[in-house]
C-alpha cells in the first residue's frame, strides 16, 4: 500500500495534468457541436474495429466446426447423387438406398512412389471394410485395400496395382484406369476401341461396371492419346481432378448390393 501511495505521491503532477485535460476535452466537446460529431464518428470507428475484430477471431475458431458442417452436407448430397436413379428411394437416410457414403479424414497421403497408398482416420468401428470405393469433393481417389479396429489403408490410383473401370462421359465405351509412374496428375485410360471419335479435354467418369464405385463419378479430361501398338485401341492421358498432393477429406463409398452381385457372377462362372 505504502508504494501505492509513493508512486501517486511522485507522479502526482502528472496525474494532476491527465485529469484536468481529460476535464477540458469533455467540456469542449459538450460546448461544440462540431466535436460532438467528431468525437462520436470516432468512437463508432473505433467500437466498429473492435467488433470487427472481435468477429474475424471468432469466425477463425469456428471454421473448424463450419467445415465439418460442408462435410456432412456433401455427404448427404453425395448419397443422394449416387442414389438418384433409384426412383423408389425417398428419403435420403433411407434403408432401401443402393449406394452408402462415409466421411473420413487422411491422416498420411503418398503420391511419389510406384505403389502409392492413403491412410484415413476410420475403421471396421465406423462400418469402413475392403473394397469400399474412396473420393474426394473432386473426383475418385482410390479403394480401401486394408482396415482395422480405427484406421484404414487406401490404394490409390497413383499406384501400378490399380485398375479400375472407367470411360468417356456421355457415352458407353468403357476400359481400365491405369497408372504408368510418370507423373502423379495424370493417368491413363486403355482399351478404348480406336473407333471411338476423341477430344481432348472430353471427361472420363467411373463406367460403373464394378460394384465398387457408382457410375460417372468424374476422374478427369484427356490430355493427349494415341494408338497402341496393335493400333487397335487408344492409350489416353488422363489429367485428374482431385489434386493428388493435396489432399483432405475423403469420402467412402458403400454398394449394398456388392456382395449379392459378386455371389452371383461367383456362381455364373463356376
Amino acid at each position: 500500500m505504502q508504494r501505492i501511495i509513493n508512486f501517486v505521491l511522485r507522479y502526482r503532477n502528472a496525474f494532476l495534468y491527465v485529469f484536468f485535460a481529460f476535464i477540458a476535452l469533455v467540456m469542449t466537446i459538450r460546448s461544440h457541436s462540431y466535436h460532438q460529431s467528431k468525437f462520436f464518428n470516432s468512437s463508432r470507428w473505433v467500437s466498429g474495429s473492435i467488433y470487427g475484430a472481435g468477429s474475424d477471431v471468432s469466425s477463425y475458431f469456428s471454421l473448424q466446426e463450419e467445415n465439418q458442417r460442408l462435410v456432412e452436407e456433401n455427404q448427404r448430397l453425395r448419397k443422394m447423387l449416387f442414389n438418384s436413379q433409384y426412383d423408389s428411394i425417398k428419403p435420403l437416410d433411407s434403408t432401401l438406398a443402393v449406394y452408402q457414403v462415409l466421411d473420413a479424414k487422411l491422416i498420411k497421403n503418398s503420391f511419389t512412389s510406384p505403389r502409392n497408398y492413403v491412410l484415413i482416420d476410420k475403421g471396421e468401428k465406423d462400418g469402413v471394410h475392403q473394397d469400399m470405393g474412396v473420393i474426394t469433393t473432386d473426383g475418385i481417389l482410390g479403394i480401401v485395400e486394408n482396415v482395422s479396429n480405427k484406421f484404414a489403408t487406401v490404394q490409390s490410383v497413383l499406384n501400378t496395382k490399380s485398375n479400375i473401370n472407367a470411360k468417356i462421359k456421355g457415352t458407353e465405351y468403357f476400359g481400365s484406369l491405369i497408372w504408368d509412374t510418370k507423373n502423379y496428375k495424370v493417368v491413363q485410360l486403355i482399351d478404348i476401341p480406336r473407333l471411338v471419335p476423341l477430344v481432348v479435354g472430353d471427361t472420363i467418369v467411373t463406367g460403373g461396371m464394378s460394384s465398387i464405385f457408382p457410375e460417372n463419378v468424374p476422374i478427369g479430361t484427356i490430355k493427349k492419346y494415341d494408338l497402341n501398338a496393335s493400333k487397335s485401341f487408344y492409350n489416353i492421358d488422363v489429367e485428374l481432378f482431385s489434386d493428388m498432393a493435396n489432399i483432405k477429406n475423403v469420402y467412402l463409398i458403400e454398394n449394398k448390393d456388392k456382395e449379392e452381385i459378386e455371389e452371383l457372377e461367383s456362381r455364373t462362372i463356376e
